[in-house]
């Protein structure tokens, strides 16, 4: 990397959270929507607290334009080059609202269920309807969920066929329950 190269980018703080933990490193880029762009599944964080904790840990850093990547970062590269000229690659990235409906097969001890979410541009839950295949209607908020970490990534072109309307999650929502409101 040249100066001038050095100079047009700044560092940010980048999580890939896993579900169980996640993986972390310092990545300089020339802007925050570059990260996003250019790893799968992953976000910058930009909490001052956070930014502030993560200096005291011993954290990979990486420029974004190097050839070769440390473990992890360089699979969710290599995952985010694989979508980026497939269709729909990043139609829902630039999204303040993004509406969902994503099928749950039933794994983890978790019953199947089609499950309704109304996703924020970070691939937060905003708001979720879980509909069980026994004809329940469940709705639930971040107030219900002791963890929210990104459940989506906006740029893979996968999540383009999982879109639904605004009406359609509105109409569940309106007639799902809290599940401690019973039914």
């Amino acid at each position: 990397m040249t100066h001038a190269d050095a100079a047009d980018k700044t560092r940010f703080l980048v999580l890939h959270d896993y579900g169980m933990g996640g993986l972390w490193w310092w990545i300089h880029a020339r802007s925050a929507r570059e990260v996003v762009e250019t790893f799968a599944e992953v976000e910058v964080i930009d909490h001052s607290d956070a930014v502030e904790r993560a200096g005291t840990w011993d954290l990979d850093e990486v420029d974004i334009d190097a050839p070769t990547m440390p473990g992890g970062l360089a699979g969710l590269r290599a995952q985010r080059d694989a979508q980026r000229n497939r269709v729909g690659f990043g139609a829902l990235a630039d999204r303040s609202v993004v509406h969902l409906r994503r099928r749950w097969d039933g794994e983890d001890d978790v019953d199947p269920a089609v499950y309704l979410m109304e996703v924020g541009p970070d691939g937060r839950r905003l708001r979720q309807v879980e509909l069980g295949d026994d004809g329940t209607a469940v709705k639930s908020s971040p107030d219900d969920w002791p963890f929210n970490p990104p459940v989506v990534d906006l740029f893979d072109p996968d999540v383009v066929g999982m879109e639904i309307s605004r009406d359609e999650f509105e109409a569940a929502w309106l007639r799902a329950h809290h599940e401690d409101v019973g039914q």
